[in-house]
């Protein structure tokens, strides 16, 4: 991956991926006015590119300025823009907000959903892999010998959590079919690869994963649910530390209230909120993260 970012060129997703009216009120104004907000690339591009396209807009109106969503191809990609100041305010995932406010001293974790407390990861099968649900860790033990995937490899709920219950239940990497596990990119993508038997298995988000069953996506009789995680901290907004600077005094602290405030009695409010999966945001406690940074450190993610 490039270490400079040319004008975000490079890592950066063209614009026009996501065309909304706060985007338009951003090209008239000074970019220096302007909110760059930005999220890891866990599901596919149409929805994300509708799901911040609405945060983009309700934050504008909340705060009146603009706000324009920058969409990016990977999760290393947000963890660098956000070093460089190209992003500021990022939904991040548990591993990469560790290592993006490790690589930018000062950053303000503002808040997590209600279900980022304690949030799962699903391990699930192909119908036609033959391999059950199971009551407890150990029972993953029964992945040995197959073909399975994990999402990103920057992902806390689908490789980086995931990879340490295998590790409990005595599975290493290299005991694949293979000699390795895929990675597909994102948590949608790994259930499409297993639901068709490109893959016997994979590891994703348990949020994405309920919905994917809701929205029909994932098929029941081809793709099952096989165990849950214990529950981990996960995802998160973090801000850069000079808002206050560019936008006005108090201004990450009304951001971070304008995230809090949202409810699903608000319409705009709640179809932000659907497509989060959650019921709102809550404030989140920077250090509740120390295991993910405990965890990343010993598989070599965080240096």
């Amino acid at each position: 991956m490039a270490a400079v970012l040319a004008g975000l060129s490079l890592t950066l997703l063209p614009a026009a991926q996501s065309q909304s009216q706060s985007q338009a009120q951003a090209q008239q104004s000074s970019p220096k006015a302007v909110l760059r907000i930005s999220a890891i690339p866990d599901q596919k591009p149409e929805k994300l590119n509708r799901l911040y396209g609405l945060v983009a807009n309700e934050l504008s109106k909340q705060l009146g300025v603009a706000v324009t969503y920058v969409p990016v191809t990977d999760y290393a990609a947000a963890v660098t823009a956000f070093r460089t100041g190209d992003l500021d305010l990022v939904w991040f995932g548990g591993l990469t907000g560790v290592q993006a406010r490790l690589q930018k001293p000062g950053a303000q974790v503002l808040a997590q959903r209600d279900i980022d407390a304690s949030f799962h990861s699903i391990f699930i099968a192909n119908s036609k892999s033959g391999l059950k649900p199971i009551n407890s860790v150990k029972g993953l033990s029964a992945l040995k010998g197959r073909r399975f995937s994990f999402g990103s490899e920057s992902s806390t709920s689908g490789r980086l959590m995931p990879q340490v219950y295998l590790g409990q239940a005595g599975v290493k990497l290299g005991d694949f079919a293979g000699g390795a596990p895929g990675f597909s990119g994102s948590h949608d993508a790994t259930i499409a690869l297993v639901q068709s038997g490109a893959y016997e298995a994979g590891a994703v988000n348990e949020q994405v994963w309920r919905s994917s069953l809701h929205d029909g996506k994932a098929n029941r009789a081809k793709v099952l649910a096989i165990w849950k995680t214990p529950g981990y901290p996960d995802y998160h907004w973090i801000a850069q530390p000079g808002l206050d600077r560019r936008f006005g005094k108090g201004f990450s602290s009304k951001l971070q209230q304008a995230i809090l405030s949202w409810r699903p009695s608000n319409p705009e409010q709640k179809q932000i909120l659907s497509l989060f999966g959650a019921q709102q945001f809550t404030k989140a406690n920077a250090e509740a993260y120390g295991l993910i940074e405990q965890v990343g450190r010993q598989i070599g993610k965080i240096r």
